[in-house]
């Protein structure tokens, strides 16, 4: 039988295994804090140094892919710029505002477009692109075919004939180190005009 333990004035008194049970709890409580802010500090520090970022989307120069106000996870560790990647990038010509667009060329190649029948030709072959709105019919600048620059980039946007993208003067070819990450993920949908949330989006763009 446990008896309670009285300190004369006829109180019991809580059994001191009790009370080192309530001191234990509270150095877990404030060890599991120190363990979140620890975790949290790494997690900031590794984001840093992979060059991740989260960046919105604005704009609709690359719909279907992406959707004004999409939340996308970007990535620089380890990149090197290809064809049909979509990328986040920032021109001082362009202005401090990051363009999210498609690469359809790199350096070295040609770049042609037949605005008639709304087809991209790289290299002399004609682009298989599913992932766009419609077919490239708006010339903006463009006088081709052009070779795109060692060291430089051409880019698109996806909604051909809705974007400011490397057809224009003001944009032209961009180079690489211009680009801040390659477009990994769609972090949280936008809701189109048309449409609610489409949560499946979430992961992946292609």
């Amino acid at each position: 039988m446990t008896e309670d333990l009285k300190d004369g004035s006829g109180i019991p008194q809580e059994p001191k295994k009790q009370k080192s049970a309530h001191k234990d709890e509270g150095k877990m409580e404030i060890y599991d804090w120190l363990q979140c802010i620890v975790v949290a500090i790494v997690a900031g520090i590794l984001i840093f140094m992979f060059g991740i970022r989260v960046v919105n989307v604005k704009g609709h120069s690359m719909e279907p892919t992406l959707l004004d106000t999409d939340m996308i996870l970007t990535s620089n560790l380890f990149y090197t710029p290809k064809n049909g990647d979509v990328v986040v990038l920032q021109t001082d010509s362009y202005g401090p505002e990051p363009l999210v667009k498609r690469i359809i060329a790199t350096g070295g190649q040609t770049v042609d477009i037949d605005f008639d029948a709304g087809i991209v030709y790289v290299d002399g072959v004609a682009l298989d692109e599913p992932y766009t709105a419609e077919p490239t019919t708006t010339r903006e600048d463009f006088e081709g075919p052009v070779e795109v620059p060692e060291g430089f980039l051409f880019l698109m946007g996806d909604n051909r004939n809705r974007s400011t993208d490397s057809r224009t003067d003001s944009i032209g070819f961009v180079d690489e180190r211009c680009v801040i990450g390659k477009v990994l993920i769609v972090l949280y949908p936008a809701a189109s005009d048309y449409s609610e949330r489409d949560y499946d989006r979430i992961g992946s763009i292609y």
